[in-house]
């Protein structure tokens, strides 16, 4: 089992930044895919970016593309997302992910994780 906790959500104004941790307890998330989602009222659930076991493949989703980077430290087993240029439409819950499948490494956009954090809320006021 592993345990997933996000921070580092807050209340930002538009254009500001914000980084987003995930720390994994419970077993080594150093051979895990990773990912973040987020959810806003009344939507689906969105994938966000993703990050291999090593760090060497990442993924994200054009929405947030050139303005958030995924990256992770798997010394002290945490994910980070850094969030620049945020804009109102990023307001949500943001979710973290972890999964240890081929399948999610390569297409973790589909969402497949077994594990998922409870989230921290990111608002972006204009």
């Amino acid at each position: 089992q592993v345990q997933l906790v996000e921070s580092g959500g807050g209340v930002v104004q538009a254009g500001d930044s914000l980084r987003l941790s995930c720390a994994a307890s419970g077993r080594t998330i150093s051979r895990s895919t990773m990912g973040w989602f987020r959810q806003a009222p009344g939507k689906e659930r969105e994938f966000i970016a993703a990050i291999g076991w090593s760090g060497s493949r990442t993924y994200y989703a054009d929405s947030v593309k050139g303005r958030f980077t995924i990256s992770r430290d798997n010394a002290v087993n945490t994910v980070y997302l850094q969030m620049n240029k945020l804009k109102p439409e990023d307001t949500a819950v943001y979710y973290c992910a972890a999964d240890n499948k081929m399948s999610t490494l390569l297409r973790p956009m589909d969402g497949k994780f077994d594990y998922w954090g409870q989230g921290t809320q990111v608002t972006v006021s204009s």
